[in-house]
């Protein structure tokens, strides 16, 4: 009997879409993570939206509008990654806060 891999969390599927259509490469990913490019491009798929356009909807974007918007989620992610970063930094100095100093009144 094959060994099976138990499917991918949905949170790590979702990030890889999103790093896909921010503009990373599909083989780049596949390098990066381990998983294989049939799942990411199945996943960026199923992402699509597939009803019909909305009446706010003006249509496809734009070369210009799609670049921006590629620019405003990689600053996205980056932000998310330096909140992440602070977040367990200040944790750490929380925790780890006292032991360092030493009062000197003794």
């Amino acid at each position: 009997m094959p060994i099976t891999k138990p499917p991918y969390p949905a949170q790590f599927r979702q990030q890889m879409v999103e790093l896909v259509q921010a503009g990373r490469k599909s083989g780049d990913l596949v390098k990066e993570f381990g998983c294989h490019i049939t799942s990411i491009l199945s996943w960026v798929r199923k992402a699509q939206p597939t009803s019909a356009a909305s009446p706010t909807d003006s249509g496809p974007l734009s070369a210009v509008e799609r670049q921006e918007l590629m620019e405003l989620r990689r600053k996205y992610h980056q932000v998310q990654m330096e909140r992440d970063i602070l977040a367990k930094a200040t944790a750490w100095f929380a925790n780890n806060g006292d032991k360092t100093f030493t009062s000197s009144t003794r």
